[in-house]
């Protein structure tokens, strides 16, 4: 499952399970402000060295609770959207869609707190916020020695999204910064089906 699509997404599937944290619970009031959200998302992907490994433009859309549409731009043009049941990945370059099961509760961990399953945090993570009257940050560093991750911040503006920070333990780093943000609008469901031109290859991986 794309990694992109696991960390993201999730955010249209929210859980009605809350922790006892304060910084959790603010957390949670943020992402449960969000039913739909359209941005032009900017990634980076950084080396240990610090070093831009890879820079993309993005155009994104999220509609609770299974509406994702994530299309890269720019350098590589390629499509990933789900409607919760179905998750097309559409690469012009190699005239080709493959589709596959979508399963939610296969996402990553980091999806998981995205959407709101938050009854394991303290468990799993220290959380700390740090807010002023436009912003708010939360850092959240793993307890599991054999996490994958070193700490996930997410930050907003107001009560806008506006930057996910994946800081991997191999020293690679993951920044979506999302701009251009329109939120709480209408958007068709027909934006997260698929219908695959004609003469592409269709991989069709789907057992629904």
């Amino acid at each position: 499952m794309p990694r992109i699509v696991a960390t993201i997404v999730t955010l249209a599937v929210f859980s009605s399970t809350f922790g006892q944290n304060p910084a959790i619970n603010e957390l949670d009031v943020l992402l449960e402000d969000i039913d739909t959200m359209s941005a032009t998302v900017l990634q980076l992907i950084i080396e240990s060295d610090g070093g831009v490994l890879e820079e993309s433009e993005i155009q994104m859309h999220l509609k609770k609770p299974d509406g994702f549409y994530w299309e890269t731009i720019d350098p590589f043009p390629e499509l990933i959207v789900t409607d919760g049941t179905y998750l097309w990945n559409y690469q012009p370059d190699l005239e080709q869609v493959v589709i596959e099961d979508w399963d939610n509760s296969e996402s990553e961990l980091a999806a998981q707190l995205l959407n709101g399953q938050t009854g394991n945090i303290a468990e799993e993570y220290m959380v700390q916020l740090n807010s002023d009257d436009e912003s708010s940050e939360f850092e959240l560093t793993p307890i599991d020695e054999n996490s994958v991750y070193e700490q996930i911040t997410i930050s907003f503006i107001a009560s806008n999204l506006d930057m996910i920070h994946l800081d991997n333990k191999n020293g690679e780093q993951t920044v979506w910064h999302f701009q251009n943000l329109e939120k709480n609008h209408l958007l068709a469901d027909s934006l997260f089906v698929f219908e695959p031109p004609e003469g592409i290859d269709v991989i069709d991986n789907a057992t629904n």
